[in-house]
């Protein structure tokens, strides 16, 4: 665990133990043998991806990397350029908005345990995820890197997986911090929520991260919040995330996120990365060395930031000894990316029965959709990886299904843009080309048994630097698939992506929908398995799939990508299925939908509040069973809604869920338990969090939309 004192921790009024007391006395002898530049030197880059050391007291290089869902490929030293190394193909973990999906904790610790593994291989001391920004609007470019729309959600799955990743002497560093909630103007755009829609949305995952995770690091985003940079915002970087929420790591900037070397400096932020310039020209390098001689920054700022570097680095052990040394694409890795995807893939729609696929009953299988055969590692910028491999769709089917099986192949539909940095995403359509794949794919469709169209987006349209121009299909291939379904009524749709995509006509026309997620090196593998019945699906929406994008709260309420570079968070508490159910606007399919190929039923609901320490605890157990002939898992969801409060509150809120698996007919008592307090809101009036006394309810759901059981409880 970081210690609690910083390099003045004799005032702090804490009481060190032996070991902490021995490490604050050796980060204070450090810091006194350096000189002022030794030490600016350790506050910015020095490279693309480390910062400075001090070689004369045995301080190395830091080296960091990118990425939330693997190890990126090694560049040069002082370009973006690839190194052309021979061994830096990683293993492609799903992305994050698949991790969330799994609703499982398990997974997401093994994950990072895994990440962390690959990263110590490489030589890495700090790895450049997990990404938490909550998904606002389903155009976000960076939705697929994130997890999901619910900050409950999203703290349950993070925290497990920055505990592995660190378990491996490794430095966790979740980002952005904070509301980089949009790809459009992110440099220059200006953020305004207010404290409540702050507390409640926004901050829950970072809070999570740094006091149940201790988190090592953190990355503060490109924009501004209430009209300060985030990197400068004095509120965030030291109110907020050191005063209250008690963090005692390295924050660092985004790459290029700093615009003055004073403001930022007495701020709190500890390190700045990344930019174009010569590195002694940064604002934490010769203007910084300035700011101090000057008066304008002390040195006593300079040494914490120094110091809170190297007690980061004493903890991953970068200075020190019996380091673990990692590993690399190992089968255990492979492993863990595939039970990640497995659990991840979500049956959205399964009307007569049509998956599992069972291969003795049909002769014929059409895959259709550039889908079924494009790798997806390479792409989203800073998150593409050089992967060892990765199962496609199409050869995961292929290694699956019985040799008597024809598959019959067709393209359906062409990749026709390219993103870029500078211009974003670049759509050359050619519709002739388009309606020459589509008709070839009927075709195909008319001849075969049952159809597979792998459909969806790609990296084009989940990308860093770019968010999404609308809701719609590119490439023609809504049309494409409505002509498919119409020559085959046994058409299966299957959804590659990270961000909610318009279905709404698509999902009237076929009896079958799944969504799959950038599912990783063993995607292919997982996908086939869910559809052949080897796998049962057990995944679930992280975020709403709307039937429209007008519905969506950012949308209704006119306030995206903002004006004159200012975004007003209008909708304030209401994200995601908040705003859906509380506006009673019904979703094309809600967060936390997901089908099995069995049934579940759940029974006998008992909720009782008990008294425990300084807080009360709502005791919750009711009873799951498989009711159907196959085994699998349900995520059985908790909610609470609060009906009679002084402020408006959400129609219901997600406080609690637990993915359980069941044999064919088995049953399972479940129980939880929730603390009262994690049931207040946050009052804009005293600015503290108030739990009124009263009535609740109870909501057990298998989906936001899908209650089960319920039951009111009185909390005093």
């Amino acid at each position: 665990m970081l210690l609690a004192g910083f390099i003045g921790c004799k005032s702090s009024g804490k009481t060190l133990n032996e070991n902490e007391a021995k490490i604050e006395s050796q980060i204070e002898k450090l810091v006194k043998q350096m000189t002022l530049e030794e030490k600016v030197g350790m506050l910015h880059g020095n490279s693309k991806f480390t910062s400075a050391g001090v070689e004369r007291l045995g301080i190395p290089e830091w080296h960091l990397s990118d990425g939330p869902h693997g190890v990126r490929e090694e560049i040069k030293r002082d370009s973006w350029d690839a190194a052309g190394w021979t061994n830096d193909s990683c293993t492609y973990f799903p992305t994050g908005t698949a991790l969330a999906a799994t609703w499982n904790p398990d997974l997401a610790r093994k994950s990072g345990k895994a990440l962390g593994e690959e990263a110590r291989w490489r030589g890495k001391d700090i790895l450049l995820g997990p990404g938490i920004n909550i998904m606002r609007t389903p155009l976000n470019g960076r939705n697929f890197e994130y997890m999901g729309e619910d900050p409950y959600l999203v703290s349950q799955m993070c925290v497990p997986l920055i505990q592995g990743m660190q378990s491996e002497d490794v430095a966790a560093c979740i980002k952005h911090y904070l509301a980089n909630n949009q790809e459009t103007n992110r440099g220059t755009v200006d953020v305004l929520m207010s404290n409540r829609a702050l507390h409640e949305i926004y901050l829950p995952g970072f809070k999570a991260a740094i006091q149940q995770g201790n988190v090592y690091t953190l990355m503060g985003a490109y924009n501004k919040f209430r009209g300060e940079w985030c990197c400068e915002n004095k509120f965030l970087m030291t109110d907020i995330l050191r005063n209250e929420l008690g963090f005692k790591g390295v924050s660092m900037s985004d790459w290029a996120a700093v615009h003055s070397t004073v403001e930022t400096a007495n701020a709190g932020l500890d390190l700045e990365m990344g930019t174009d310039s010569a590195y002694n020209r940064y604002y934490f390098a010769d203007k910084l060395i300035d700011a101090v001689k000057n008066g304008k920054v002390k040195e006593s700022v300079i040494n914490e930031k120094v110091s809170n570097i190297l007690r980061v680095m004493i903890e991953t052990k970068v200075i020190g000894e019996n380091r673990k040394k990692g590993a690399f694409n190992t089968p255990e890795h492979s492993e863990a990316a595939y039970n990640v995807a497995k659990e991840s893939v979500v049956l959205l729609k399964n009307d007569r029965q049509m998956l599992p696929i069972q291969p003795e009953k049909i002769k014929t299988i059409a895959v259709i959709g550039d889908n079924a055969t494009r790798k997806h590692a390479a792409g989203g910028n800073s998150s593409g990886l050089k992967a060892r491999y990765e199962i496609t769709p199409l050869a995961g089917l292929q290694s699956r299904l019985d040799k008597t099986v024809k598959i019959n192949v067709a393209q359906g539909y062409e990749k026709q843009s390219q993103i870029f940095w500078d211009k974003g995403m670049v759509l050359k359509e050619d519709k002739a080309i388009q309606k020459k794949l589509a008709a070839e794919a009927v075709e195909v469709a008319k001849k075969s048994d049952m159809v597979l169209i792998f459909a969806g987006i790609n990296h084009d349209y989940d990308t860093e630097s770019a968010d999404k121009p609308d809701m719609e299909l590119p490439y023609g291939q809504e049309q494409m698939i409505l002509d498919v379904a119409k020559a085959n009524q046994n058409t299966i749709v299957i959804i590659t992506g990270g961000s909610p995509v318009n279905l709404s006509r698509i999902s009237e026309q076929v009896p079958a929908l799944v969504w799959e997620w950038y599912n990783g090196s063993e995607g292919g593998n997982a996908l086939a398995d869910v559809l052949t019945g080897k796998i049962n699906p057990s995944g679930k929406l992280p975020f709403t799939i709307p039937v429209s994008l007008n519905d969506s709260p950012a949308h209704a309420m006119g306030n995206y990508p903002g004006k004159n570079l200012t975004v007003s968070y209008e909708e304030d508490i209401l994200v995601g299925y908040r705003w859906y159910d509380t506006k009673k606007i019904a979703p094309l399919y809600a967060f936390g939908h997901g089908l099995s190929y069995t049934s579940f039923e759940y029974s006998d609901l008992k909720a009782e509040v008990i008294p425990s320490d300084n807080d009360q605890l709502v005791q919750i157990s009711f009873n799951l069973k498989n009711t159907g002939n196959t085994d699998g898992a349900e995520i059985a969801q908790v909610y609470f809604s609060d009906p009679k409060s002084s402020v408006q509150r959400p129609e219901q809120e997600l406080k609690a869920f637990k993915k359980v698996f069941l044999k064919a007919g088995e049953s399972q008592q479940v129980s939880l338990q929730v603390k009262a307090t994690d049931l207040a809101f946050f009052s804009e009036q005293t600015n503290k969090w108030v739990l009124e006394p009263g009535d609740f309810e109870v909501r057990i759901n298998s989906a936001s939309n899908n209650n089960r059981l319920k039951q009111t409880i009185n909390i005093k």
